[in-house]
Formats: C-alpha cells, structure tokens, sequence
C-alpha cells in the first residue's frame, strides 16, 4: 500500500481520512497537518456571534408573525442582502467554482441558469405573493382554493425541494469543517445540523435574516478580495488569466468551449429550464417575501438583490479560472490520478467542492484561508437555516395549523410545533449529507431546482395568473409534476448508477424539468378545463377579488414591526 500526504502549504489543515480524498486504491490514510488556527478562531467567533443574534432574537419573537416573517418588518435593502444571502449558498461558492476549475467555461451554466430566474421573481411572483399570502406560498395557491388540497401538494413540494437543497449545503458543510478541524465527516456533518436547529428552533425568522445578511456582506467582501487578488496576479487582464489556465488544464482549449460539462443539448436545454423556473418555486426564497410590510418593498428587494446576485456570479468565474491556473500547477494541491488521466482526479484537498477555499490560501495566505473558510461555513449555515425554517413552516403552519387543525389551534403551539418540526428536519438533513457525501454540491442543487420547477412553480402561476385554475387542476397537476420529476431524478444516472449502484440509468438525461415542468402545466390546464363541479365554478368566479388583491394591495396584511 502506497501512504501519501496531502499537503496545503503555508497553511497547515487538518485532513481526515475520508473515501472522497482517495485518488484511488493505492491511497492509504491521509496524513493530518496541523491545525489552522487562524480559521478555527474565526469559526468561532462567527458561531459565538450568530448564536447571541439568535438569543435577542428568541427574546423578541413573540407572536407566529415573528417567528415565521419576523413581524413584517424588514427594510427593502435589508431583505435584499438576506435573499442575495439565502441564493448565494454552497452551491454558488464553492461547487460553480469547482465546475469552471474542472470543465471550464461550461461551469457558467449554473452562474446564468440561477441568475436569469431573477426577472421571474420580479415580474410575476414577488408583489402578487406579499400582496396574497401571510408566511408560506401555500397561502398564496390555496387563496381561492380548498385549503387542505392545495396546502397537502404546497407542503410536500416545499419539503422534497428542501430535502434535495440540503443535501447539497451540508456536503458542502461537511467537508469544510472536516478540512478546518481534522474530524470525520459524520461529525462535521452532525456540528452543522446541530447549530442550524438553534438558530431555527430559538431565533424563527429575525435570526435567520440577521445571520443571512452578515453572511451575505462577509461573502460579497471576500469573493471579491480573491478574484481582484487573481487578476491581480495576470495584471488585471482576463485574457491573461485565461491563456494561463488553458495552458495548464489537462483538456487545453476545451476548457473555453461549450459542451464540457453537459453535452447533450437536451440536457443543458433541460438545467436551464429548472434553474430559471426553479428559482421561481423555491420555498425559503419565497418566505423572504413576507417579511417586508409592502409589496413595494418587495419588488425592490428583488431588484437590489438580482444586481448583488448577478455581481457574485461574475466572481465564481473568476475564482474558477483562478483556480485552474494557480492551483493545477502546484503539484501540493493537484496531483494526476494512474495513467495521467484528468477523469481519475481525486485527491485534490477536499475535491473540487473545495476550490475556492484552497485558492484563498494561494493568493492571500493562511489569514485569508481562515477568513474565507469562515465565510463559506457562515454561507452555508445561513442557507440551511432557511431551508429549515421553511420546511418547518410548512408541517407546522401548512399541514398542523390549517389541514389537521383546520386553524382550531393556538400560535403559541404552531410556533412550538415548528420548533419540533426543525429538529426533525435537522436530523432528517444530517442523513442525507452523510449518504449523498460524494456528490457535486451545485449539482445536487440543480435537481432540487427541477423538483422547484415541476412542482411549486406551475402551481403557484396557475393559481394565480389563470382565471380557470381548480383545486382538482392544481393538485393533480401539482402530483403529476413532483412524482416526474423525483421519479426522473431517481432513474439517473446519480441517483440510479451513482448511489444505488445500478449499471445503467433507466432515464437518460441528468436533469428532468423540461420533461417534468410542462407535464405539471398541461394536467393543471386539462384537468381544470374537465372540472365541471359546483366547486370549480365557484373557484373560477372568486378569481377577480384575488386578482384584485393581488394586483393592489388592498386587503392584504400590513407589517408587525414590533
């Protein structure tokens, strides 16, 4: 047996023997460094600080207004830092940065499918849902609907788009503390689940918020130091940066052309698709809608938020190419797998999820390493932290509150249910981190966008842009929609060979929302067009007041602030 270090210089981590760092059987454990202390410090002290927020926040979340939409009360500009905080997760950070360094330009897929959702929002979802709802999107769909239908699809759309994005951040979690510290990977994955229930389960809402815009304000800061630090070092010319890491990547010019990534047209046509309508669907983005006192404010939320979004994304490209150049070049980050084969690549500290933290210690050395490690876990806490509150917001508001308890309970026991409910969804999440730890962080995201896409999305519009929508329309084409897609999901190549360990996948393409998302749309049209019943009818008819409503305002619920 071989026995080989993995070295990161100048800026000794802790590395665990872990599978996902073996380039493959003649790799034995992995020598640990030591400690980087300057990252352990910040991580700390970030934790220390976000744990007190949560704490004054617990103190003042007194009503389900609070808990769920911190009262109502948050400025636009502040509600913008927290959705570019709650979008800009791992799966933007550190897995589109480690899909440019390994395939090269076709890594922006990811970059421009996330970005170009953003009109969407602005135009068709963000005024009309403050205007409608109170703390869930399912109280927008279910406006003029049977309640319990629409709220039974809502919910469990919300909690399989939630179950498939937590995979991807606490992969992305797990193998950043598991770098910092040393610890095994189901340990660093249990620490991550563990804070993430405090903040949900003690701070709701307003601690969510305050931790997402500190996140976001840290993570804009040092993406941006890195990528003027990496042009910096190609005198501040692209071009430079470019021919340097075509010059070093093991596929040369590929690298700058199309196809690297997703090949097949169907299939990059299909990510496109999911990503921009998934956008539209995703359950914590649009919870953040709520917390503003006026549908103003929260078209200008998205306004704010989609330039600091687009910004970001610019800086994963270079971070990406940065890497390419000034990491494979160094033989202590980059090592060839047997045979010299680019495909065979393992043993990259951390993998590819791990790029831009690796990269941090080549242009800004072990200070900045600490610093940009802190951030990535402060961007993956924060993310996770809305996801869990969204998900518990839809078994405890959604499912309890108003299909179980048909609205005969108190706040003070849906607020306490929610609590339960984010403990839950913590343990649920460190299972799925510990199964799927093997998988691309932003690829895991983009099939929680097609399940977004397939499912929340076409129903959220059709309720509330057509006229002729049913409850029988929406939640069988909602069904239609969410078992497409995840059965789909399923039958890939992932899920199907990758984690279930068949030959061959029994669905083709990696991505299914261009399959699954007009499926969804066409059994909402035709089975509301076949809906005949005097419920329909009535639903049909109650259209013009929630268009009304929608469109102005009037009647909607005003901010808490307290």
């Amino acid at each position: 047996m071989i026995r080989r270090s993995l070295l990161l210089p100048a800026a000794g981590l802790a590395l665990a023997a872990a599978p996902a760092l073996a380039a493959g059987p003649d790799l034995g454990a992995v020598q640990q460094q030591a400690t980087n202390w300057p990252a352990v410090t910040m991580f700390f002290f970030f934790v220390i600080f976000t744990l007190v927020i949560t704490y004054r926040a617990a103190k003042g979340s007194k009503s389900a207004a609070d808990f769920y939409a911190a009262g109502g009360g948050i400025s636009a500009r502040t509600n913008a830092l927290a959705i570019a905080g709650d979008y800009m997760s791992a799966a933007s950070f550190l897995g589109i940065s480690g899909l440019v360094y390994s395939s090269g330009f076709d890594g922006l897929i990811y970059s421009t499918g996330f970005l170009v959702g953003w009109p969407i929002v602005l135009f068709l979802i963000a005024e009309r849902l403050r205007n409608l709802g109170k703390f869930t999107f399912a109280d927008v769909a279910s406006f003029r609907l049977d309640q319990t239908s629409i709220r039974i699809i809502s919910a469990t759309g919300t909690l399989v788009v939630v179950a498939f994005y937590l995979i991807a951040q606490m992969v992305g979690a797990g193998k950043l503390i598991q770098l910092l510290f040393g610890l095994p990977y189901l340990y660093a994955v249990v620490i991550v689940g563990a804070l993430m229930i405090i903040y949900v389960a003690f701070g709701g809402m307003k601690a969510t918020t305050w931790v997402q815009v500190i996140k976001a304000c840290l993570l804009l800061g040092g993406a941006s130091f890195m990528a003027g630090a990496v042009l910096y070092k190609f005198g501040f010319s692209p071009e430079a940066l470019f021919a340097a890491a075509v010059q070093t990547h093991p596929k040369g010019d590929a690298i700058m052309a199309p196809g690297g990534l997703v090949s097949n047209p169907i299939d990059s046509i299909s990510l496109g698709v999911g990503l921009m309508f998934g956008t539209a669907g995703l359950p914590h983005i649009l919870m953040r809608f709520f917390t503003v006192s006026d549908a103003q404010a929260a078209r200008k939320s998205v306004f704010y938020a989609t330039g600091l979004i687009g910004y970001f994304y610019i800086l994963t490209f270079i971070i990406g190419f940065g890497g390419i150049a000034l990491l494979m070049s160094d033989p202590s980050y980059f090592k060839l797998g047997a045979g010299g084969s680019f495909d065979k690549i393992k043993d990259m500290i951390g993998g590819t999820n791990m790029v831009a933290v690796n990269l941090a210690n080549a242009v800004g050395g072990p200070y900045f390493l600490g610093f940009i490690s802190a951030v990535a876990f402060a961007t993956i806490l924060a993310v996770v932290a809305g996801l869990t509150l969204a998900g518990a917001s839809a078994i405890s508001h959604d499912l309890y509150a108003q299909v179980i308890a048909r609205g005969r309970t108190t706040e003070k026991a849906e607020v306490n249910l929610s609590k339960i409910s984010a403990v839950g969804i913590g343990i649920v999440a460190i299972y799925l981190g510990y199964v799927f730890e093997n998988q691309n962080v932003a690829f895991m995201v983009g099939l929680a966008f097609s399940v977004a896409a397939s499912c929340n999305f076409p129903v959220l519009a059709m309720s509330i842009l057509w006229r002729g929508t049913t409850t029988w329309g929406a939640l069988i084409g909602g069904l239609v929609g969410l078992v497409a897609a995840v059965t789909m999901v399923v039958l890939s190549d992932a899920v199907w060979v990758k984690t279930l360990g068949h030959p061959a996948p029994l669905f083709p393409y990696a991505n299914p929302a261009l399959f699954s998302m007009p499926l969804a749309f066409v059994t909402i049209w035709a089975v509301s067009l076949l809906d005949k019943t005097r419920r329909a009818n009535r639903e049909r008819a109650a259209f013009d007041a929630q268009y009304v409503r929608s469109e102005t305002g009037i009647g909607a619920a005003g901010a808490h602030a307290h």
